[in-house]
């Protein structure tokens, strides 16, 4: 799939998920994907490519990236909490799907029971 693909898939994913808004804040070419003001997504266009960023488990972060060629530590982020994912030969749908639903799952883990989507205090 090429960047404009896992962006779509990307954008569309996140905004499927209890909770979550998209902000232009950053600047004209970002998208900031949020739940309850935390940042769980984030799309850009890097120099030559669109490319998603996505808050990963450091273990999980590093086998993502030592298996895909087009994961790789999170642009301007933690490069140990966050991925960088682009369009790709071995990106697929699916592992987009999985890996905004991870990325907003370990945001809202952190999150006080109050302000999780769906549940009452």
């Amino acid at each position: 799939m090429d960047g404009q693909q896992l962006q779509k898939f990307a954008g569309d994913r996140g905004l499927e998920l209890p909770g979550a808004d998209v902000e232009h804040r950053v600047g004209p070419d970002w998208d900031v994907y949020k739940v309850r003001d935390k940042v769980f997504m984030l799309m850009t266009d890097m120099p030559g490519h669109p490319v998603v960023i996505l808050k990963a488990d450091p273990d999980d972060a590093e086998t993502l990236r030592e298996q895909h060629a087009d994961i790789t530590p999170g642009y301007h982020m933690n490069k140990k909490h966050w991925i960088t994912v682009e369009g790709g030969g071995t990106i697929e749908e699916e592992l987009v799907k999985r890996l905004v639903t991870d990325s907003y799952r370990l945001v809202v883990g952190g999150l006080p029971r109050a302000k999780v989507p769906g549940k009452q205090a």
